[in-house]
């Protein structure tokens, strides 16, 4: 950079030398002539060489344009090792963590992450299936040690009642065109109608269950009357059982259902609550005649609404003393015992006058549970009594008393056909 102004310095007192030499007159005489002095401007060395001090004129000194390309060119030079610095800088500064010893850093791919995702979620469905196998292996253990504890007996008559089942459909399909679907198979016997559908056909105890939130209990089937499936709810027969119960024991039930008995009140509920049930009536006095009285329609409600009776649909040969007068009528009517009162007599309890549990008014001409009498008798009407029966209505205060040798009260539901 130096040199290149000395050169311009130079080149400009040769300029300037040569313009003042250059101008002249005619005549040969310098004309404005630069007044350039040269003097010694020092002492000589050893030598003789002196110094001398020019003294120059003012002068402008018109540069050439590529002096101002070349300043330039110069500046853009600097700006570019200016910039060569920086980066060098930034390179130090990202450097690697591996650089130090040799090695690069690897950088991960989106496709070799999506795989790696992939087979975590492998991995967690293969420990989720091996918790189930494990769980499953144990099921089966439990199940097996189920199996080896069963009785032979049990599982033989598990078989017989799931043939029964499968018989009895598959003969009341025999006229008919197979269905898609597969029959049923009826495990629960909610009454004595749905035996005599498998096939039974003897009278005698069974199990049955009209509520599957309840427990099953046992109720004495008739299977030969009127086309069978009866469940009977109570039977006289013999005088061997008191009717004269608390309200407790009229809720149970007491008696031996293989002779005379109460069913109970809240069996006699979940059997009526279960279908549409009908009631049969059986009488027979000690004459031997007998007559029946069947109702289309009968419910008794639960304990909370005290054994409410709703029935009707009359029809038979006993008459409906059920509905005998405004004054004697059954239907709506509350359950009564000598211990709680809930007849519409007013001055008393029917219950506890009539010595029995039944639905009074004020008071009956119906009372199913009154005294066993093995003969006719006199006085209170507290035997069993129905009032629609012959000859009834013609008894005297003083006269005989009517008597039943056996009674007894039947359901099943109203659409049954043997």
């Amino acid at each position: 950079m130096k040199s290149l102004l000395g050169l311009v310095t130079f080149a400009a007192l040769s300029a300037g030398l040569a313009a003042a030499q250059e101008e002249t007159v005619p005549g040969g005489t310098l004309v404005n002539a630069c007044p350039i002095k040269m003097k010694n401007g020092g002492k000589c060395d050893e030598n003789g060489n002196c110094p001398y001090q020019i003294t120059l004129p003012p002068m402008t000194i018109q540069l050439p344009k590529q002096l101002q390309l070349l300043e330039k060119t110069l500046k853009e030079v600097q700006n570019l090792k200016e910039i060569v610095n920086n980066l060098k800088e930034s390179c130090q500064d990202c450097k690697w963590p591996a650089d130090e010893t040799g090695k690069k850093e690897y950088t991960e791919d989106p496709e070799e992450r999506g795989q790696g995702n992939q087979i975590q979620d492998l991995q967690s469905k293969m420990k989720k299936m091996s918790i189930s196998l494990k769980n499953a292996r144990s099921q089966i253990t439990n199940l097996q040690d189920q199996i080896e504890k069963m009785s032979m007996n049990n599982v033989n008559d598990y078989i017989d009642e799931k043939m029964a089942n499968l018989s009895f459909n598959a003969d009341k399909c025999s006229n008919c065109q197979l269905k898609e679907s597969a029959p049923s198979i009826q495990l629960i016997f909610k009454d004595c109608s749905d035996y005599y559908k498998i096939g039974k056909r003897l009278n005698g105890i069974y199990h049955v269950t009209p509520d599957p939130k309840n427990k099953t209990f046992e109720v004495f089937c008739d299977m030969e009357s009127m086309g069978g499936g009866w469940s009977v709810v109570q039977r006289r027969m013999d005088g061997s059982v008191s009717f004269n119960r608390t309200w407790v024991e009229y809720k149970i039930g007491f008696g031996n259902l293989s002779g005379e008995f109460w069913l109970g009140n809240d069996k006699i509920h979940l059997l009526s609550k279960s279908s549409n049930m009908m009631l049969r009536i059986e009488l027979e006095d000690l004459k031997g005649i007998k007559e029946y009285a069947n109702y289309e329609q009968f419910y008794v409600g639960n304990e909370y609404v005290k054994y409410k009776l709703s029935v009707s649909g009359y029809s038979g040969t006993a008459g409906d003393a059920l509905h005998f007068s405004k004054q004697y009528n059954h239907d709506q009517r509350f359950f009564t015992t000598p211990d709680k009162d809930n007849d519409r007599y007013p001055s008393g309890n029917c219950g506890a006058y009539y010595s029995s549990g039944w639905w009074f008014d004020a008071c009956m001409s119906a009372n199913l549970n009154g005294k066993y009498y093995e003969k006719e008798y006199k006085g209170v009407r507290n035997g069993i009594f129905w009032g629609t029966w012959q000859g009834v209505s013609e008894e005297q205060l003083n006269s005989f008393r009517q008597t039943f040798k056996a009674v007894r009260m039947m359901i099943r539901p109203k659409d049954f056909s043997p």
